[in-house]
Parts: C-alpha cells; structure tokens; sequence
C-alpha cells in the first residue's frame, strides 16, 4: 500500500511530489527546506534552518506514523560547506542517539537563493 503525505504546500501538487511517501514499513521524506507559510525561515542562519527543516521532517514522520528514531539515513544538501558545522550541531541535536547514516554534500543553490539546507530523510518502521 503507498500512503501520501502532504504539507498543504501549493507546489506539492505543481511540480507533483508528496512531502513523504510511505510504503510498507518504509517512509521516503522529500528535499525539505526551512519554509513555513511560503516564508524562509531563519534568513542567513544555517543552524535554525536545519532545525526547521528537521522539525517538518518529525511532523511528515509522524503524519506516516513514523519517529526520528526510525530515521536510517538522512542527506544534507548545503549551499556553503563551509557551514557544516552550523548545519551538522542541529542535526546531532536531534539525531546524536539515533545516528542514522548521513551525508552532507554542497549543491551550487537551492530553490530560494535564501535557502543554506535541504533534507531528506528515510525511515524503517519496526
């Protein structure tokens, strides 16, 4: 059985994806930035953004009835690796016991020049 789960987003039915998809015991959670109303949240602050970010990753992991804890691999698209560590003190906030597989790598933009991080996220549910 395939489960969609959307944000509500307007673009979600343009460009034709679901902010997460749940198949079986597996959830694929979309490239998600830190946008909230169609607003950037967190302008020129990679720590909040990718703390935004990884809290509507919880809320789609839970709308799949999912947890961070399922959480096996997470990739992180940055648009200064400089930034990592920023980007890299939220994440281990939130995943430092979970620890699931991770990547970081740096893309030449993002949608809204605004944006430093993206993230998706794959969770198993046990």
């Amino acid at each position: 059985m395939r489960r969609l789960i959307g944000s509500g987003a307007p673009w979600e039915a343009q460009v034709g994806y679901s902010r997460a998809v749940r198949v079986g015991n597996v959830v694929q959670v979309a490239g998600t930035t830190a946008t909230v109303n169609g607003a950037v949240v967190g302008v020129n602050d990679a720590y909040e953004q990718t703390r935004v970010a990884l809290e509507i990753i919880r809320a789609a992991l839970e709308d799949a009835g999912a947890r961070l804890e399922d959480v096996v691999r997470t990739r992180m698209f940055v648009t200064d690796i400089a930034r990592w560590e920023e980007v890299g003190r939220a994440h281990g906030e939130v995943f430092g016991d979970i620890r699931p597989a991770a990547t970081m790598v740096q893309v030449a933009g993002l949608i809204d020049p605004a944006h430093l991080v993206e993230i998706e996220a794959e969770a198993i549910v046990s």
